[in-house]
């Protein structure tokens, strides 16, 4: 096989039309050089319910909707292509005009889906159906795998903030973006990524880590210097002695009277909960009541459901690395296969690997406002209960249903995980 063998620095490969398996593009030349130019419809869903799951929330769409709509070969990518010496100069002139003409049902973000369901549904000429499956896999999988996470941490902070702290050990920069967007709209408070921020208009969060503790040569000096900066902030205070570091919190209450405007200490090492209960008493004894209490330091949603169980008195969470790459289950066994062509089923037999012929459609029965059951039915049909897949995009362009806001997705999330029976949404898993 001809590969490179220097690195191009001003190639992106998060945007390209590369981003792709190359037998993606060995198959496509293959159907435009045998005339198959008819609507292939492929569907992404999962097989199983990932172990220690009751549920996948679906996240994703919106990168996948603005990948395809903008969706082109560069000068750039055919010349690479040629160099591989694989490709026919027609089909390289095809690839030219490359353009992604077909339609897309999916399931909104924030969805709760069960396995066998479609989650994205592409119906488009087979080849242009072929070459987008790499990336639209890569990005439902990682956003799916981080909102299931984060809704299960969300549920079992009870309705205290969370906060996803894991940028710096999320698996890239565009993982640790797509991962605070995907917490966010499965209920997070926000993200300490600022670019993320940015990108999404999420509210960032973040005041201040040991090192800048460490450059002073008190504590109490640490502290005083930064509260000058931002009155309303939280102070760290494990850098050396957690409740020696409340007292001095305590101590610089007493002497700004009045001007003392900090909002929240942060516990980030120790056992959380007795930290956490001694903090709540001395500073209640105090009269700062109203300082809150925020904990980070390996959290997930066990150690915080137990926390919580044992009365502790935490008022938020900063959690990091566990969410970020969704430690106990980082991965959902996604498939995006060919369910028909050219109006006819098709269907896969391999052992353990089958899946449904045919262009499907859910529907969702309520009872009292609670999920009672899914019905997986052919495209077209009309059953009981609410269609899940609706249309996001018709002849290459996003639609209205493609274009649905962060904060209507958030809503949705939320009123999903209130549907849910509540054997669904705990930690445990849920019998059939």
């Amino acid at each position: 096989m001809n590969q490179p063998t220097r690195e191009d620095p001003g190639f992106d490969p998060h945007h390209s039309a590369l981003f792709t398996d190359l037998y993606e593009l060995t198959m496509a030349q293959a159907y435009q050089a045998e005339g198959m130019s008819a609507a292939g419809v492929f569907e992404l869903f999962f097989r199983k319910m990932p172990e220690g799951r009751n549920f996948v929330m679906a996240a994703g769409l919106s990168s996948v909707l603005d990948y395809l709509e903008s969706l082109h070969f560069t000068g750039g990518d055919i010349g690479y292509l040629r160099s591989l010496g694989q490709f026919s100069d027609s089909f390289l002139e095809w690839l030219r005009t490359f353009r992604f003409t077909g339609s897309v049902w999916a399931v909104p973000e924030g969805t709760v889906v069960f396995e066998n369901e479609p989650v994205v549904q592409v119906v488009a000429p087979i080849a242009q159906a072929q070459l987008v499956e790499t990336f639209i896999l890569n990005q439902i999988h990682l956003q799916s795998v981080a909102a299931t996470k984060a809704a299960r941490v969300v549920t079992a902070a009870q309705g205290r903030a969370v906060v996803d702290f894991g940028s710096r050990r999320s698996h890239g920069t565009d993982a640790a973006l797509k991962v605070a967007r995907a917490c966010y709209l499965a209920g997070a408070a926000g993200t300490s990524n600022v670019a993320a921020g940015r990108r999404y208009g999420i509210p960032v969060f973040g005041t201040m880590a040991h090192s800048y503790i460490q450059a002073h040569d008190r504590e109490a000096q640490a502290f005083a210097a930064f509260v000058e900066q931002f009155p309303e902030t939280t102070l760290l205070v494990d850098t050396f002695d957690t409740l020696a570091g409340v007292e001095r919190v305590i101590e610089l209450a007493r002497q700004l009277g009045s001007d003392f405007r900090v909002r929240q200490i942060r516990l980030d090492s120790g056992n959380l909960g007795e930290l956490a209960r001694e903090a709540r008493r001395r500073l209640d004894q105090a009269g700062l009541d109203r300082l809150r209490i925020i904990a980070s330091s390996s959290l997930d949603e066990y150690k915080i459901s137990q926390l919580l169980a044992d009365g502790a008195p935490i008022d938020g969470f900063g959690v990091g690395t566990r969410l970020a790459v969704s430690k106990d289950v980082p991965e959902i066994d996604f498939s995006y296969k060919l369910v028909a062509y050219d109006g006819q089923p098709k269907m896969k037999l391999s052992s353990s690997k089958l899946n449904r012929p045919g262009r499907k459609q859910v529907f969702r029965r309520l009872e009292e406002g609670q999920m009672c059951g899914d019905t997986l039915a052919c495209h077209g049909e009309t059953l009981p209960g609410q269609p899940l897949l609706e249309p996001v995009m018709a002849q290459g362009k996003i639609t209205r249903q493609g274009r649905i806001p962060l904060e209507e997705t958030r809503q949705r999330a939320r009123a999903q995980l209130q549907a849910l029976p509540e054997a669904w949404r705990n930690l445990e898993p849920a019998s059939s």
